[in-house]
């Protein structure tokens, strides 16, 4: 169901606010992009079904991975990609967050801090899997809160065991009840991540060095989920989120924006926020990541280079433990159904640019229309 307020409604409102913000030119393209999408703007195609008739002008969307309206799409492409790579044992959820300490570096610096992240919860994974084992890794940055503030963390799956070196399968000594100690996993995690950034060209004060050791880091390790399949369930809630969806705008008027979002300091209570135009977009740039910026990344049994040659070898070596995926249940249709008749499908008659289609299109589908209300 179309959200009745979107992020393009606000930015088509206030365009003119946004180059007084100060945002850098990878901000300013990527709202561009989200305020046009499937507008006139970025063109589009006729679509006529191949059995009633019915003719649709559809225009093209911006693609963009942070536009709120072009990520369903993605998600199941990129789902039904993992379903075959699953192995039929425990996985756990772990979540490794950076402390607001590093806000302000994320904010100027975002590739190192981000790419210093994903690596150092990496090497956290294997210190605790042992020299000469290894395990796995699916991790997904996000950089939000609720309240679409600085948030960075990164939303970790993992395998419950791990592939020894003489590439046997030993599952986890807790017997699938936890991964790691969290505790011990927050003290390695800090230091590793404190030793990638002093060895990186970033200048970074003493002062935040010794602020970041004062503070406790958090890791944060779920209940091992149910099944494989629930493990499906998660990535298709994880992999493809962005900083905020259209359905949580609640109102839109000349100077603010409503939104909704969970407050977690009182048990994720549902709470209301207004900001100003200017806020909400300087908040939601906040959270547009540098170009080419890998966000799902993979690592050990679960990366692409040990999965082309070796994945299905384990997968058989672990088949006397029953693998059941259930049905993966994601909202939304993708393929081209007619809307009208619902059992044609909708061939592509034409496509055109920003400047709309040719009149004549315009008035078929008026025609087409006014003949079906009046049937």
């Amino acid at each position: 169901m179309r959200a009745e307020h979107e992020v393009a409604h606000l930015l088509a409102r206030s365009w003119d606010e946004v180059a007084l913000l100060g945002l850098n030119s990878r901000q300013v393209r990527t709202l561009r992009a989200i305020k046009d999408c499937r507008t006139v703007a970025l063109g589009g195609h006729v679509d006529s079904c191949n059995t009633c008739g019915h003719i649709q002008i559809s225009y093209n969307s911006c693609r963009n991975r942070h536009c709120p309206k072009c990520q369903g799409h993605k998600r199941v492409q990129w789902i039904e990609a993992r379903e075959s790579e699953l192995l039929p044992v425990p996985y756990f959820h772990v979540v490794f967050t950076l402390p607001d300490e590093l806000n302000s570096l994320a904010i100027h610096k975002p590739k190192i801090i981000y790419d210093a992240l994903f690596r150092a919860a990496w090497e956290t994974i294997e210190a605790f899997t042992g020299k000469g084992n290894k395990s796995g890794m699916i991790s997904i940055l996000h950089t939000w809160g609720q309240n679409l503030s600085l948030h960075p963390h990164i939303h970790c799956i993992i395998p419950g065991g791990f592939v020894d070196r003489n590439g046997k399968w030993k599952p986890s000594k807790s017997e699938g009840k936890f991964l790691f100690p969290v505790k011990a996993m927050s003290k390695v995690y800090r230091a590793k991540y404190v030793a990638l950034l002093r060895a990186s060209d970033m200048e970074v004060e003493q002062s935040t060095y010794d602020a970041l050791f004062k503070k406790e880091w958090v890791v944060y390790a779920k209940r091992p989920f149910g099944s494989p399949s629930s493990v499906i369930e998660y990535l298709g809630r994880y992999t493809h989120k962005i900083a905020i969806s259209n359905h949580r705008i609640l109102s839109i008027d000349d100077d603010t924006v409503t939104i909704s979002y969970k407050d977690y300091r009182t048990e994720g209570q549902k709470k209301t926020m207004t900001l100003s135009h200017e806020e909400f977009v300087r908040r939601f740039a906040l959270h547009i990541l540098p170009k080419r910026f890998v966000r799902i990344r993979h690592y050990g049994i679960l990366s692409s280079t040990w999965k082309r040659s070796k994945l299905t070898d384990l997968q058989s070596k672990l088949k006397g433990i029953v693998l059941t995926l259930l049905p993966v249940v994601l909202k939304g249709t993708y393929h081209k159904c007619c809307p009208c008749c619902k059992t044609g499908q909708m061939i592509t008659l034409l496509t055109f640019g920003r400047r709309g289609p040719p009149s004549e299109f315009y008035k078929s589908a008026y025609e087409k229309s006014n003949s079906l209300i009046s049937i």
